[in-house]
């Protein structure tokens, strides 16, 4: 289990070690392109794209609504819309 165990490791730094270019050159598309964040869930627009999603996405349906996509209760809004500019109230 010990010897297993080693050609884990072994095996783990070897692979990063030859994918490091690529990860290197698609990091660079990313950022040459000016592609948006990563999509983790599929269920809702909000959830989907989460650095373009406003205050008011989630309740577009109405304004009482109630969340009834798993993933809008475990992924928190971005900084950007936690931060406020001016009072709201």
């Amino acid at each position: 289990m010990v010897l297993l165990l080693g050609i884990m490791f072994v095996h783990a730094s070897y692979r990063e070690w030859t994918t490091k270019p690529v990860l290197k050159e698609e990091g660079d598309l990313v950022s040459r392109l000016d592609l948006t964040d990563l999509c983790l869930f599929t269920e809702a627009s909000y959830t989907r794209h989460l650095s373009q999603a406003d205050f008011h996405t989630p309740f577009q349906d109405h304004p009482f609504s109630l969340e009834h996509f798993p993933s809008g209760s475990m992924v928190r809004p971005s900084m950007v819309l936690r931060t406020r500019n001016v009072n709201l109230d």
